[in-house]
Parts: C-alpha cells; structure tokens; sequence
C-alpha cells in the first residue's frame, strides 16, 4: 500500500509538472502606468483568459512601456514578439486614416457619441487591422481630451510658439494649425519631457494629467473636449490562427466583459481625475469661449483635411455616425 501511494504521488506530480510544461506564457506590453484604469482592466482581462484557459495560457501585462514602448507595441504584435498588447490606435493614423476616427476633433465629444461613433467606425477599423496581421479583441475609450498648458490662455493667439506634445497625426496637426511645436512624446516619458522643458503643454484627457502628476510642470487644464480616443486590444493574427475555438471563445468573452468594464472606469475615472488636478494646485475649467471656437475652426480644418484622405470608407463610416 505504501509502495502504491507513493507510486500514485509521483503520477501525480508528473502530471501536474505535464500541464505546467505545456502552459503557454503571452506577454502584453501596455504603453501607461499600472495604475491607470486601462492597465488595470488588461490587468483584469488577462486573469480572465488565464482562469478561463485553466492556466493553459497565462496572459502577463507590462504596464509602463516596460516591455516595448508605446509607439512600438503595434509593430511588436504584427510581427509575433508578442503575442498580445494594447495600442492608441490614433497614434497609427499615419498607416491609415480610419485609426484616426476617434480623434477628429469635436465630432463626438460625448461618451455616448462616441460609443456610437465606434459602431459605425469598428468593423472598417477590425478589417484595417486584419490586413496588418491583427485581430481585434476589444477597445476602451478615454475620457474627453483637454487642454494642459503652464499660463492662463484665452485663444489661440496665446498658444502661438509652445512647445506641444504629440501623440499622433492629429495633435502633431493640431500644434501646427495653432501655432505650437509639436513634439513627438510617449505617455511614459511625459513626465521627464515637462520636468526638462522638452514639452510645455499638451492635449490629453484627465487621467493621463492625474495619473503622472503634471501640477508639479503646469498651471492649467482646459475641458475643451475635443475628442475621445480609444485604446485598442489586439493579438497576432498568427497567434490567434494556433488557437482552439474553445480558448477564442475565452478570450472573446473575457473581451466583452472587459470592454464594458472599461467603458464604466473611462466614465468614473472622468470627474475623480479632474479632482484630482484641482487637489493638485491646477486651475480646472471650461476654456473660453473665444479659444473653442479658435480650436473649434481648426476642427473644421482637421476634419475636412481626414476626409479627403480617408476617402470613401472614410465618408461611409461619418454617414453612418450621422445617421445614427
């Protein structure tokens, strides 16, 4: 009996030794801070499909452009040095216009606009993926962009020769249409640029203001709500092409969940962010009106110059929004 147990230990053990040999490790590179409520959702999704999956695939995120940058994560997936991450897919407008849907200025300037925005725009945004050897998992929004600068600002004319932080065509297009100079920065080097004077304002949503502390470089934050740009969940086409239907089904669902949750937190995180920069010293409010209807016009502009080279699918996907 003794001989027996001992035999039955051992099994067991190379058993469990089997199933951990045969775990599947995906690494997920997040561009923003563990503790901004994106991170914190992957963080979620990924113990989802993790549990899901029984462990066969442990999902681990790296928050903080740890692993791969920000502005090189998507490529990171496309080509299968990971099999997982999370994009500002706005940041690839340059690659193709519909990236960008979510950052034309002023045309959903709302949560529920834009969630109807992102109905019209999603399928001609999974396609534009596909044929980048991505599949498209799920996305959440940020909260309405504003703007972050160090002085009392009344209209454009006061922006004129500021060094601006971009993240993508259209704030690099906004900086020029205003007057600024633009300045290519990723979220996790924000902090350093204001501190060193390589940045001296920027447009971007509370949470990204809050959650790297910008009263101890600026003054002033605008609610000028200009647009709501999503970030994306995407896997290697390849990757996911060597999955089960039943571990999709996993993943697919994990999606949904975190898609909503997210969409909830992008909506909570709103005023608690705001508070946030008022507690931090920062002058918070509505901009004026001369300045909205300055960035306003130049919205005008911007829209009109991403119709033109988004053509025809573009045009399909703001009908589609408008009729809605």
């Amino acid at each position: 009996m003794k001989r027996l147990a001992t035999l039955l230990a051992t099994t067991a053990l190379v058993a469990v030794g089997a199933t951990s040999a045969l775990a599947e490790k995906w690494d997920m590179p997040l561009a923003y801070a563990a503790t901004n409520y994106h991170s914190e959702n992957a963080a979620e999704f990924a113990a989802c499909v993790t549990k899901g999956t029984d462990g066969a695939i442990e999902v681990v995120t790296h928050p903080s452009g740890s692993l791969f940058k920000g502005n090189e994560i998507k490529r990171a997936v496309q080509t299968g040095q990971a099999p997982i991450g999370e994009r500002l897919l706005s940041a690839h407008q340059n690659e193709n216009p519909i990236f960008g849907v979510d950052s034309i200025p002023f045309l959903a300037t709302s949560f529920d606009a834009h969630e109807k925005l992102w109905k019209a725009a999603q399928d001609t945004v999974k396609k534009a993926l596909e044929e980048q050897n991505l599949v498209y998992l799920y996305s959440v929004p940020w909260p309405p962009q504003g703007l972050y600068v160090n002085k009392a600002v009344d209209s454009v004319e006061d922006l004129k020769g500021i060094k601006f932080r971009s993240y993508s065509t259209a704030t690099a297009r906004m900086a020029e249409l205003t007057g600024m100079l633009p300045v290519q920065v990723e979220a996790a080097e924000l902090s350093q640029a204001l501190a060193t004077g390589v940045a001296e304002a920027f447009i971007s949503s509370g949470a990204t203001g809050y959650d790297r502390k910008v009263w101890e470089h600026l003054s002033h934050f605008y609610e000028v709500d200009a647009w709501l740009p999503r970030n994306a969940i995407f896997v290697n086409k390849d990757s996911w092409d060597g999955l089960d239907e039943a571990t999709k089904t996993v993943f697919t669902d994990c999606a949904a969940t975190a898609k909503a949750n997210g969409l909830q937190r992008a909506k909570d995180y709103t005023q608690f962010t705001l508070d946030g920069l008022k507690e931090g010293g920062m002058t918070v409010g509505p901009a004026s009106d001369q300045l909205v209807k300055d960035l306003k016009a130049i919205g005008d502009t911007m829209t009109n110059e991403w119709l033109e080279s988004a053509g025809d699918e573009g045009k399909a996907v703001i009908d589609a929004y408008k009729a809605m």
